[in-house]
């Protein structure tokens, strides 16, 4: 069994930073649906402008608000207006195909995009 790439929210941009809010990402349903996500789902995000990393869970935002907000502890790493990657994985027997999109500067979904070992496909 290995832990492979399942979901991935690439290019985002955080929309607002909660610190009294109980730890957890917001990310719009459409986004979620998009690539497959789960409420309550453990995910990684990494911050393209500040490189922190750090793990927390999914919540359900507004569908078509364009929210993705970073909420408790999680604020003090990544901020707002800050560009991040969003990462789901599956523990798997077997290779998979992972759901990859692309988002614009409002967190719209651009497009899908396809991932190989050593480039982005569009």
């Amino acid at each position: 069994m290995r832990h492979c790439l399942r979901s991935k929210i690439h290019n985002a941009y955080v929309t607002e930073a909660n610190l009294a809010y109980i730890g957890s990402i917001t990310i719009d349903e459409n986004l979620m649906d998009a690539v497959g996500l789960w409420e309550g789902e453990r995910v990684l995000v990494v911050s393209n402008t500040s490189g922190a990393r750090l793990e927390t869970y999914v919540i359900k935002g507004d569908r078509d608000s364009g929210i993705i907000a970073m909420n408790g502890a999680a604020a003090h790493l990544i901020g707002e207006g800050e560009q991040i990657i969003i990462m789901g994985f599956e523990l798997t027997p077997a290779p998979i195909v992972p759901r990859v999109v692309l988002v614009d500067r409002h967190n719209r979904l651009d497009r899908y995009l396809s991932e190989t070992e050593r480039q982005i496909v569009v």
